[in-house]
């Protein structure tokens, strides 16, 4: 998610926080019907409202009984078909659980994409757009196995509308899925248009949902290019071969992106909201859709670890800006020196680790967090005679596999330092007050505060400070 910034984001993470009918069976011919696999059959319909008709085939005597919406809310009642051809209806819980009983073939059920027809409000993840182009969070409609085991798989299939999921179909057009596929389900796009970004590395494949007032479909999606192209300042290559974007167009909005959010699919999806109303100059000087796409710079970190990810790709968001030549040097600190200030006055003389630890101020987790990750650029680059640096850190990370932990990214740091780094600079954060640490870094660097913005002084770092936003 992107950093906050005034006017925007809050705005849109405040509103972020805040019948049935029957499916066609399954239609791909099966092959050999292996225990535990589970056959899901989805159809768009538009009549009497657009929504997603849902069957589930369940294969096998070890095919899953216990199943869940992992974002309940959106379906109430789920029909249950025997082998004997009896059929029956079962309650959703409140925590979104079903569970069937041994002798059950087949699940059916619908989940409305009109959000208001359901008497909810349309959310980020329960269903966006309108017409024939929609986006929601495979989280909130797909009903999955409640535990999933490495040996489950599962087949889907689309009907009715062009739909873009995370996944590559085969050239039958069926999804062949993992247990991790159904848990971690990423963004759907039903409908829109397409385009596609072509990288070093990878692509981008991209729905565009719903019409931007003054931006065609070949300007958004060479908005999106510059954009992916300045994750190449920080790494070698496109960290994936193949990546999911849905923009959603917001109606009633100037601002160019409102919000964005990746989720850690297999590959990764990402949703961005696109400002109906904002004009094409507004795009140029964009900051979110870089800052979701310098998520993919590095692997997700399990358990999540919030200062850490959000704390790098905002840090890296005004360095790649500048090393893209699409804001000058100045420009980049003036924005990380605002940022750095709006977190101070959020958190006070709370210490760092108070900070993080209880995650009630978005402010102070993100910032603390670059703070962090520009202390770590700048003593890598001092112990390496600036020859290294914390992209380093990110390659050797993406090298050691497709996950990493907090302990991976520490163990990362220290290898291109050569010594023990990495605790020894958050054991000068953590214990005092947030942000403490900025003035004698500055003051090394030599980046000043002015009226007009900032002075880039001669210091002891200075040509490390001038390294960390060179072109690449």
């Amino acid at each position: 998610m992107p950093p906050s910034r005034p006017g925007l984001s809050l705005v849109a993470w405040a509103a972020l926080l805040g019948a049935l009918c029957s499916c066609l069976p399954v239609r791909p011919p099966p092959s050999r019907e292996e225990p535990g696999r589970l056959r899901y059959h989805v159809t768009y319909v538009r009549e009497p409202r657009h929504a997603l008709e849902v069957g589930i085939l369940r294969v096998g005597e070890g095919a899953p009984r216990d199943f869940l919406f992992s974002q309940p809310g959106g379906v109430e009642r789920v029909r249950i078909f025997g082998a004997d051809g009896s059929e029956r209806e079962l309650p959703v819980s409140a925590e979104g659980h079903v569970l069937v009983p041994p002798d059950t073939r087949s699940l059916r059920y619908r989940y409305v994409l009109d959000a208001s027809r359901r008497g909810r409000h349309a959310g980020f993840f329960t269903g966006q757009g309108e017409d024939d182009a929609r986006q929601v969070a495979g989280r909130a409609w797909l009903l999955r196995p409640r535990s999933v085991g490495p040996a489950l798989r599962a087949e889907l299939v689309v009907e009715g509308v062009d739909a873009l999921l995370p996944w590559v179909p085969d050239a039958r057009g069926v999804y062949q899925l993992q247990g991790d596929d159904l848990v971690n389900s990423g963004f759907h796009s039903f409908g829109g248009r397409r385009c596609t970004v072509r990288l070093p590395g990878g692509v981008l494949e991209v729905a565009v949902l719903g019409r931007p007032s003054h931006m065609d479909d070949a300007a958004l999606c060479a908005w999106l290019e510059r954009s992916a192209r300045e994750v190449l300042t920080v790494r070698r290559s496109f960290p994936y071969p193949r990546v999911t974007v849905g923009l959603v167009t917001v109606p009633a909005r100037e601002d160019p992106v409102p919000f964005g959010m990746v989720l850690w699919s297999t590959p990764p999806s990402i949703s961005l909201w696109v400002g109906q109303d904002a004009a094409p100059a507004a795009f140029t000087r964009d900051w979110v859709a870089v800052h979701e796409l310098l998520h993919l710079a590095h692997p997700p970190i399990f358990p999540r670890v919030a200062w850490l990810s959000e704390g790098l790709a905002t840090y890296y968001t005004e360095l790649a800006r500048a090393r893209s030549g699409r804001q000058t040097p100045e420009r980049a600190w003036v924005e990380l020196l605002a940022g750095f200030e709006r977190a101070r006055r959020a958190v006070g003389s709370r210490t760092m680790e108070d900070v993080v630890t209880r995650g009630d101020s978005y402010l102070g987790t993100y910032w603390t967090g670059a703070l962090v990750a520009l202390h770590l650029d700048v003593e890598l680059r001092r112990l390496t005679g600036n020859t290294r640096g914390l992209d380093d850190v990110l390659e050797r990370l993406a090298e050691s596999g497709p996950a990493a932990t907090f302990d991976a990214f520490g163990a990362a740091v220290d290898a291109i330092a050569g010594r023990p780094l990495f605790h020894e600079v958050l054991s000068r954060h953590l214990p005092r007050p947030a942000l403490a640490e900025l003035e004698p870094l500055l003051e090394a660097l030599g980046v000043e505060p002015a009226p007009d913005g900032v002075r880039l002084g001669i210091a002891r770092d200075s040509t490390l400070r001038d390294a960390l936003v060179a072109p690449r």
